[in-house]
């Protein structure tokens, strides 16, 4: 079929905007940004006193609706906050301290040490764009066994900090070295220091988080960079897929569009619909796979129970090619074999000798 009407978010302007609204616009750099704005002052008033409760008055069944109120209503979201206002100053220039709330006071609410996200993502995981040097990379593995899952998301648990440190700091990123060494080390501190006088507490209001945090991240990353071209896999139309049409690009700021996003990636949210809209012929030229109904977490599950059948009935023909089911699925198939690549496997092989 063809690129289907899209119905995510794009800009609505405020005709007749109240007093919050007119006051939050005197803070940002940008109008479409204000939903942040909204969420934030939602967080705050909400959840950041669900938090600070749990150490003076913790009881399990407080903690449970926490974990509830984190999980059901803002931690996808402040995730896709923190992520969009990594990529677009948030705050004006006048108010540019405002800009550390997010990392420094909600992060590390929902699962995120402070700066080691930025580092991470802006100072690594965008200028590497998947290829061998990313942390993160998922070209080596079979990208439809679990096994292989585990292991990246293992990896990524155990040797994050210091392999990011050491990248960042051999890069000439030294500041960013610096900040997520120190934002993820005070992490960890705040969280022994708790368990042993506030264990309860501590483990409802960060420890649990970062552990969820960390695996589901990671099982996003998979999915947004599941299928990959052998041939081209520094090029992010194929590097990467995209994602139309779901309740996660309606709550989490339309980060389906993934490879929109890796294109170009301070592209604002509200403008990835019309961008996909306009490339679909460039789409289709480059051989993007594109997927209507589903997200990138519903990708990796369908990859893991191999039902190839059901990503193929979600698969949007960009341009005017019409493939069979079957044609389709055996064309995914092809993009989720190991990647390496001659120049790097003989410096991996020189390495381990």
């Amino acid at each position: 079929m063809a690129l289907p009407r899209i119905t995510d978010p794009r800009h609505e302007p405020i005709s007749d905007p109240g007093m919050f609204e007119r006051w939050g616009l005197s803070l940002i750099n940008d109008e479409r940004d204000l939903p942040f704005l909204k969420l934030m002052a939602s967080f705050t008033l909400v959840l950041l006193p669900l938090a600070v409760l749990q150490f003076f008055y913790f009881r399990w069944w407080l903690g449970v609706i926490h974990i509830a109120v984190l999980f059901g209503m803002y931690f996808d979201r402040g995730i896709l906050m923190l992520h969009n206002t990594s990529h677009r100053v948030l705050f004006k220039p006048k108010y540019r301290m405002w800009n550390h709330y997010i990392p420094w006071i909600l992060c590390p609410l929902y699962g995120q040490p402070p700066e080691a996200y930025f580092g991470h993502h802006m100072g690594m995981h965008h200028p590497e764009n998947n290829l061998e040097d990313d942390l993160s990379t998922t070209m080596p593995y079979q990208r439809d066994r679990f096994l292989h899952f585990l292991h990246y998301w293992a990896v990524f648990m155990v040797s994050t900090l210091p392999r990011l440190t050491k990248y960042l700091w051999s890069h000439n990123r030294k500041r960013l070295a610096i900040n997520a060494a120190v934002g993820e080390t005070l992490y960890v501190l705040v969280c022994v220091v708790g368990l042993i006088f506030k264990p309860e507490a501590t483990f409802v209001v960060f420890v649990l988080p970062y552990l969820l945090a960390r695996f589901l991240m990671m099982w996003g990353n998979w999915g947004q960079h599941a299928f990959v071209d052998q041939n081209r896999p520094e090029v992010a139309y194929v590097n990467s897929i995209t994602c139309i049409n779901t309740r996660y690009n309606r709550r989490c700021f339309n980060d389906g569009y993934h490879i929109g996003h890796h294109v170009k990636a301070n592209r604002h949210w509200t403008d990835m619909p019309k961008d996909l809209e306009d490339s679909a012929e460039r789409y289709a030229k480059e051989g993007a796979i594109v997927f209507e109904g589903i997200d990138f977490f519903q990708v990796s599950l369908y990859l893991f129970l191999k039902r190839y059948d059901w990503l193929a009935e979600r698969f949007i023909e960009c341009g005017s090619e019409q493939r069979s089911k079957e044609e389709i699925i055996a064309f995914l198939k092809t993009r989720l074999r190991p990647v390496v690549r001659e120049k790097h496997a003989t410096e991996m092989a020189a390495q381990a000798a």
